[in-house]
Formats: structure tokens, sequence, C-alpha cells
């Protein structure tokens, strides 16, 4: 029935596309690039990707997943390509093949396309390094965001009693404007990893400035729709038990990150637990003694000058948190989360605060400029 399906493509005229993946990063990596890749077309288009080393099961997941997330207004609002693509397994399952369809771009389609495009030839990814570099220097290394970053250029310092070795941080860059060329870079930073030992590539810094570029609630809205859909399928195959992310954004709010009151993958935790961590971390009088503005001043840790994303091997997030690192935290009336990380956001909140809002909006605004 497979090659039966396969052969009545062929004759459709259906681009039969193999695959030797063979790991979860190698198929999702070759999935979103061939979506990027058909995507970038404005005429409707269609493939199918044979993947025969991957079980059916994980290509339904996909499928299935990705069904969903095209009825999720609140992400899809923001990621207006992916409303053309539709995504199917071959014979609903018969064989490891998935059929990837895409609509035509109506005339204003293929005009905002363009449009949208036409940034990804301005950036300078020297300067945007730079800036990048300058912020890390700044907020991670000198105010110490991440007690375990001791320069831009070397992670996990000071955890080898912990049988982590530390290594250099990769610097990659892509200017797309793209949330599938976004997923294939992501995808492909995670094979470089995984191939990778520890003390050659201790984790990535990926810069993205064409995600979400500038600082308006928009540009907000698209970046926090973008990461959330790279964490959502690092976590439909447990990539999540591998690594870590971290996500920064030039306006980050963590108030407008969904959900607002929870918690959120590769984000910082809700502003409304931190006078509950605050008082955990023993810090009861700035607990009580910081203004809301204060605490939202927890964001700039988070303001880089574009787009960014740390991937963290788990094993260097695990040993820096600790044994016993998740605490049920009390966030008053009866109710209770499971938190970690309790220390190091404490101590953040309270360093940030100390800088002052002018200082550091000054400082970030001066990485930014760096970019021009």
């Amino acid at each position: 029935m497979f090659q039966a399906l396969l052969r009545d493509l062929q004759i459709e005229g259906v681009p039969l596309l193999g695959c030797d993946a063979d790991q979860v990063g190698t198929f999702n990596a070759a999935l979103w690039t061939t979506m990027a890749e058909l995507g970038d077309q404005d005429d409707e288009q269609k493939a199918c990707l044979i993947m025969e080393q991957i079980p059916v099961s994980a290509l339904l997941a996909f499928a299935e997943d990705f069904t969903v997330l095209k009825t999720q207004n609140r992400l899809m609002d923001h990621l207006p390509e992916l409303k053309r693509f539709s995504v199917s397994v071959l014979g609903k399952g018969v064989g490891p093949a998935l059929v990837i369809e895409t609509e035509a771009r109506t005339e204003e389609e293929v005009a905002t396309a363009a449009a949208n495009r036409a940034p990804e030839g301005t950036f300078d990814q020297a300067k945007i390094t730079t800036a990048l570099k300058s912020f890390i220097d700044r907020v991670v290394v000198n105010l110490e965001a991440c007690p375990y970053t001791k320069s831009v250029d070397i992670s996990a310092v000071g955890l080898e009693n912990r049988g982590v070795t530390p290594g250099p941080v990769g610097y990659r860059f892509s200017p797309t404007t793209d949330a599938c060329m976004t997923m294939s870079v992501f995808w492909n930073c995670i094979c470089e990893m995984m191939g990778s030992p520890d003390e050659s590539l201790s984790s990535i810094m990926l810069s993205l400035p064409g995600i979400g570029k500038g600082n308006t609630p928009e540009a907000h809205a698209r970046f926090a729709a973008v990461v959330e859909i790279v964490g959502r399928y690092l976590c439909l195959y447990r990539g999540d038990a591998s690594f870590g992310l971290v996500h920064f954004h030039p306006a980050y709010d963590r108030c407008s990150i969904n959900p607002i009151n929870g918690a959120s993958y590769g984000h910082l935790p809700p502003i409304s637990w931190l006078r509950a961590m605050l008082k955990m971390g023993g810090h009861e009088a700035e607990a009580s003694s910081f203004t809301d503005d204060e605490l939202d001043l927890s964001n700039y840790q988070r303001r880089a000058p574009h787009t960014s994303i740390n991937i963290l091997r788990m094993n260097q997030v695990n040993a820096a948190a600790g044994p016993k690192s998740i605490v049920d935290l009390d966030l008053g009336n009866g109710r209770i989360e499971k938190a970690s990380g309790i220390t190091l956001y404490s101590r953040n909140a309270i360093r940030m605060v100390n800088s002052g809002k002018e200082a550091l909006q000054s400082a970030l605004d001066a990485d930014i400029a760096m970019q021009s």
C-alpha cells in the first residue's frame, strides 16, 4: 500500500524527497528546512518527505500537533506564514512519509511576504554578535545573572566538581524573518550540540535579529509566538530532557508571555511570583518594600539587543541548580506552585533594582546602537 501511494504521488508530479534522518534532531531539521523551502515559493507547493528510519508514531505526533497549532489563534495571529501549510502522514500512517502542502499566496500576501523579507539583507552579522556579547558581558557576567558564566566566550565555569566541563560558547546567526527557517536553524543548532562534546561546544547563543525586530508590542508578540513553537516542538519529542532554552528580546516583558501567571519554558518565572520567591530566599525586606515597577525591572535580564535563544545542555542546568532545586512556592490564598531557581531569580531581582531603570535602559540602548 505504501509503495502504491508513493507511485500515485510520483505520477501526480509530487517530488519524493528521501531523508536518512535517524533521530529527533535530524528529523526536525530536515522537516523544517523542507517547509521553509516550500514556503519560500509564492505558488502552491506539494512534496513528500520519506523518512524510513523514523517511527511512524513520531510523524503522526508532528502532523497531529501541527493541525492543532493551526487552530490556536493566539499563536497563529503572529505566525501568518504557517497558515498556508498542511502536513499529513501519507495514507494516515501506512508508511514513514509526510506530505507537506502549501496554498498559493494572494497578490496581497506576495507583497507582504516580500516586505517581511526585506530586512534580511540589512543585518551585519559581526555587529549583531558584538552587540549580543556586550549584553552578555554587562548583564550575564558583570551583574552575574548567571553565576557560572565568567566571560562571553566560556560557559559552565565553576561546575567541575559537579561533573561539568567548561567549554566555549558558540555564537550562531540567522537573518531570517521566517518562522519555518527559524525552526530549521534552531534544529540544526540542536544537531550541532548533539554531535559535539561539552568541552568543544558548551552552549549556543543563536541570534535572530529578524524575528520580532523592534520594541513594539507587535514585535514582542511575534517573538513570543516564534520562541513558543521552538520550545513546543523541542518538548514534543522530549528534547527538554537534554536541552534548556533561555529566550531574549529587546522589549522582553514577562507579563506578555503566555501563561502570564504560570511557568513558561525558556522564560523568567512570572513577575507575580517574585515577592514569594524573595521571601523564600530570605529577602523579606525587599519582598515588602519593592514596588511593582521595581519588580518589573527583572525583565532587563532578558532584554538583549535582538531576539536570541541560549541553548544549554541540561546536565549544566541541573548541576548549576543543585539537588532538590524544585520547591513548593507559596503564592498565597492557598495557591502552591512548583518553582526552581529561587536563589538566582531573587538575587537577580535585587540586582536589577539596585542598578535602576535609567542605567539599565541606557546600557540596553547602547547595545542596540552597536548593531547599526
